[in-house]
This record gives C-alpha cells, structure tokens and sequence, in this order.
C-alpha cells in the first residue's frame, strides 16, 4: 500500500503567486476591519479569528503580521487614511474657508458614526502607547492648515493655528468617544455641537439660520 501524506494547514489555499502576497496582506487588513468595527476592542480579536475569517492557515497571518499588535496598527493606519481622505474629499467640495473647515470635521463625525467600532479602538486602542501613532499627525495637520486658512481670510480671529486645531481636534473627537461609549444620553444633533466648537474654539461667526 502506497504511503500517504495528511493534507496540511496551508493545503487550504493555493501558494500565492507573485503579487498575490500583497493582496493576502490585504485581506487580512480587511478582514481585521470589519471585526473590529464589531469587536469594538483591538484586546477581544484574535489572529486565529481572522485568518478563519480569510479561510488561511493562522501561520499565514503570521508570515504577514508577527502578532496582534502588528496587525491592529495596520487596520489603525487604514482607518487614518480613510478619516485623512474621506475629510479631504469634504473640504475639496466647498469653497470659502469656513465651510471647507466645516466640511473637514463633519465628514469626520459621519465616519466615526458610520465606523463606531472602529472610531473607538483608533482613540482608545493601548497599542498607539506600546508602539505610537506617527501617523496620526497628518489629521492633525490637516486641521491646522484649514484653520490657517480661515484665519488668513479673516473670518477667524488670529491666533496660533496648530494651538486653535488641536483644541478643536480635543472636543471634536471627545464628542465622538463619548456618543459611542455613552448612546443612551439626550445628544442634540453631531451638527449643532461642531457648529458650536467652530464659534467658540476657532471664532468662526455663526452660520445664517
């Protein structure tokens, strides 16, 4: 009788060809996303879950992200660069200074809303502590250079820009957290809120009606 060798882990899914290792990487970013988004805690997901996810061996998550750590800060650096996207694409449709500011922070506050889960491991996550976020400035430069902007236009009172936009930043993405963490309170609308924070952090003048 011939001998035979068991199927192994890896048998499930064909050696990846040149180029494919890359899109594997993605999958699992996305895979990794879509749980978090759910999970809501970067603690609770597992590489085993998410290469079940994939249909992959766990071995070939490894081959890609050394532990969960690694993993979380990829899905976290995606998650950035949809927020920095997403509020470039907002501000690229308007034209004045302070609706360009406006759209910026409200196209945020529409992701966060759309992505709770994911919103809250972004700012609550302990992997930005154990390996850092970098990444996270280009929001924050973002936001000062449209404040620049409506200071150099004379719609906002001069004052240091980077100062102005981390102080909007702070209340912006506080009122986020805390809508995800604490539904159940009598929140007026996301919109009146930013309104109120562009008045009364970066002097823009109320808007008409």
């Amino acid at each position: 009788m011939e001998a035979t060798t068991p199927p192994t882990p890896a048998a499930r899914r064909r050696p990846n060809a040149r180029g494919q290792g890359e899109r594997l990487r993605e999958e699992i970013v996305a895979a990794a996303m879509r749980m978090l988004d759910d999970l809501a805690d970067d603690e609770a997901l597992s590489l085993r879950a998410v290469a079940r996810e994939v249909s992959i061996a766990a071995t070939s998550v490894y081959l890609h992200f050394p532990d969960r750590d690694a993993l979380v800060l990829a899905v976290l650096r995606r998650c950035h660069e949809e927020l920095v996207r997403t509020g470039d694409e907002a501000d690229a449709a308007q034209e004045d200074p302070a609706a360009r500011l406006r759209a910026r922070i409200l196209a945020q506050a529409a992701w966060a809303h759309e992505h709770p889960g994911l919103y809250k491991v972004l700012h609550e996550s302990a992997v930005h502590r154990r390996l850092g976020m970098p990444f996270k400035e280009v929001l924050v430069a973002r936001t000062t250079e449209a404040v620049q902007r409506c200071m150099d236009a004379g719609v906002a009172p001069r004052d240091d820009a980077t100062t102005v936009a981390i102080d909007l930043r702070t209340a912006v993405n506080g009122m986020l957290s805390q809508r995800i963490n604490e539904p159940d309170l009598p929140w007026p609308p996301a919109e009146e809120q930013i309104d109120r924070f562009l008045i009364k952090l970066v002097g823009l003048p109320p808007r008409a009606g």
